[in-house]
């Protein structure tokens, strides 16, 4: 048969293809005399016949338009612009993705099609037919792969059935796939620290997504990314809901919510995680660019979560790291937000080097995030060094951690009441009451069971005639607020510090009474450093009341140094759930990034000393009723403080903007 061929645009010419030869390889059943239309033209002019014809505002590679009749075939448009795009993403020549295009296209002009998945895989492998017999290998399967169908690899059946189920494109398969890699990208944090299967999960995950070079719809992305994104935020959050039945009254009242509260954690964190994959989907890129967007965009969303309602930063990827020193401390220079942003784009670019090895861009990206991960190394071992070299030596402090249960707390009557919090505050006596010289005793968040004002004195710290920091509701102005009080051992309350950062749907109502909360509580004025004199000598420390803690760079006054940071909290909501965990995860990272020690007090648990390098001194473990002693010492300036949280969300947008300028300008220049 004959092949017509109109050159468009006069690029075409220098790349010498033989579309007679393609044209006939791809005949079937065809007339001799039949005739085909080739017109080799641009995105600019395909465009405009997109729109016009087909009704689709953009560019694409090939259209084709079937004339019905056996002699004239029809005609073939074929755009050099996106051929060029997608054969460098591809890492093929120019010619045979042009020779693919032309074998597509003539299979369309004879009938073929694609909208249905079992035409598609009749078409797909007639394709596959064609291009072998012209030396072409199979576009539909990676350079990875020995041979076209696997048959000759081990264990072949399997593998061959896993890729016609697993990776057919947007089929209930490729979203059962992401579901499971939502749930398993996960276990990487505490306590299960899987590390090495969220990179994999992520990884895999951006591999099947990107799958198809077509361009989607803002909605049609987030639908395709959603599978992975919601199931990722329920497995992270779910222990959330376990606080609904701490307490048996409140179980009665808030049960009904526990289905309603997973599916908004869902859809929420499912559109919140899905935003840089719909980013990478939605912006045309080259492969080495993409990833570095791909990381910038993840930053960017965790940056912002810092905001959110009153913020839930919770699970940065770069506490993933915890398990290896060295590496964890790199937040120390980077912070969470940059030790994320190399994580995530060593995934990336690592999913594009699968299909991409051949691209020397892919590998100069590698090599930039490698460099970046090899400087964070570095400095981290210098910040473990620090941590550990240090002259001062703080007072002797006890920290006290009552474990009682929610029911003991409970409140059934007022007598009941009265009777319950006297008695908790006696066993609290006794607790810190053990034998040794502590010179500041520590309780967790709301141990004290009464309300206090700023004209009241702290029993507890008259009865043990010692320096007391304990958690209370406080009240002022006709104002509730969750405060730590700061007492001398007179009992004469020194500090009332109120809680800025309130827990949504805990502490107060983000969406007023539309949905109940259990509390509505007021806020703080926000971070300070309170100062305690013990025998003559100055502790400094700056206070944090519970999640306050996740707040990357939001509780220490610019340019200060505080000798420790006092965290108290209350993880009884949560149980022995990977909450508890990760919540003492978030108190490690923050400790690495400001380079303080902190004192951490846990109503049931995990009580801590931590070091300015994130290392755990001692602790006391969930559900156990004790007390430990010890002090605490390292405290220095870190970079990422010295510069600041959003500073550092700056400039990480502003290198990753070079970067991709300077890949642009590269790859444009060769």
């Amino acid at each position: 048969m004959r092949a017509y061929i109109n050159y468009n645009d006069e690029r075409w010419r220098k790349y010498k293809i033989n579309f007679e030869r393609i044209v006939n390889a791809a005949a079937i059943n065809v007339s001799s005399d039949a005739e085909v239309s080739i017109t080799l033209t641009n995105d600019e002019e395909i465009h405009k016949i997109n729109r016009k014809y087909r009704n689709i505002d953009k560019p694409t590679n090939v259209l084709s338009f079937e004339l019905g009749d056996d002699i004239l075939l029809g005609d073939i448009y074929i755009s050099l612009d996106t051929i060029l795009r997608e054969a460098k993403q591809e890492n093929i020549s120019v010619q045979d993705h042009t020779a693919h295009m032309i074998v597509h296209g003539m299979l369309h002009l004879q009938g073929y099609d694609h909208i249905e998945d079992k035409d598609a895989e009749v078409m797909e492998k007639k394709e596959t037919e064609i291009l072998k017999s012209m030396g072409i290998k199979n576009p539909y399967v990676q350079d990875s792969a020995v041979c076209d169908d696997l048959s000759c690899c081990p264990g072949s059946k399997m593998l061959s059935f896993f890729k016609r189920l697993i990776f057919k494109p947007n089929s209930v398969w490729q979203y059962l796939s992401l579901v499971v890699l939502g749930g398993l990208a996960a276990l990487g944090f505490a306590p299960t620290y899987l590390w090495w299967l969220t990179i994999i999960a992520i990884g895999c995950a951006y591999k099947l997504i990107l799958r198809e070079n077509t361009r989607l719809s803002t909605f049609m992305a987030f639908v395709r990314v959603f599978p992975f994104s919601s199931v990722y935020a329920i497995a992270m959050f779910w222990w959330v809901v376990n606080s609904i039945y701490v307490v048996p009254e409140l179980a009665e009242q808030f049960a009904v919510w526990t289905i309603p509260a997973l599916l908004g954690i869902g859809l929420f964190g499912g559109i919140i995680f899905a935003i840089p994959f719909v980013v990478i989907l939605r912006i045309r890129t080259n492969p080495a660019s993409r990833a570095i967007l791909f990381a910038s965009v993840w930053t960017l969303v965790l940056w912002f979560r810092e905001w959110l309602f009153t913020g839930f930063p919770w699970n940065p990827l770069a506490n993933i790291l915890m398990p290896f020193p060295a590496l964890a401390n790199s937040m120390a220079l980077w912070g969470a937000l940059g030790t994320t942003f190399i994580i995530v784009g060593l995934i990336a670019i690592v999913a594009e080097l699968l299909s991409n090895y051949k691209n020397k861009y892919c590998w100069f990206t590698f090599a930039i995030f490698i460099v970046l991960g090899i400087v964070g190394g570095l400095y981290g071992c210098k910040n473990l060094e620090k941590a550990r070299n240090d002259d001062y030596t703080s007072q002797m402090i006890r920290v006290v951690q009552p474990a009682r249960s929610a029911e003991q707390k409970a409140t059934h009557s007022r007598e009941e009441a009265i009777k319950n919090a006297t008695e908790n505050v006696r066993f609290l006596i006794d607790l810190a009451s053990a034998s040794g010289t502590p010179e500041l005793i520590v309780f967790p968040e709301t141990s004290y069971p009464f309300v206090i004002t700023d004209k009241d004195n702290m029993p507890i710290a008259e009865a043990l005639k010692n320096n007391v920091v304990i958690g209370a509701t406080s009240y002022s102005d006709g104002l509730l607020y969750n405060s730590m009080i700061v007492a001398k051992p007179d009992g004469d309350i020194q500090k009332i510090y109120s809680k800025s950062h309130l827990v949504p749907f805990g502490e107060y109502r983000p969406f007023g009474d539309i949905i109940p909360t259990p509390g509505q509580l007021s806020k703080g004025a926000g971070a300070e450093i309170i100062n305690v004199d013990i025998h003559g000598r100055n502790f400094s420390f700056v206070p944090a009341i519970c999640y306050e803690i996740i707040f990357s760079d939001s509780l220490i006054p610019k340019g200060a140094l505080p000798d420790a940071i006092i965290n108290i909290t209350n993880d009884t909501w949560f149980g022995n759930t990977p909450g508890t965990y990760q919540h003492l995860d978030m108190v490690r990272r923050y400790a690495i990034e400001s380079g303080q020690p902190i004192v951490r007090a846990n109503y049931s648990g995990i009580s801590a000393f931590i070091l300015s390098d994130g290392s755990i001194l001692s602790e006391i473990p969930i559900g156990v009723s004790g007390y430990m002693d010890g002090t605490v010492s390292g405290a220095h300036m870190t970079i990422y403080r010295a510069v600041g949280r959003d500073a550092w969300m700056i400039v990480i947008l502003l290198f990753a903007c070079i970067c991709t300028i300077s890949l642009k300008y590269l790859e444009k220049r060769d």
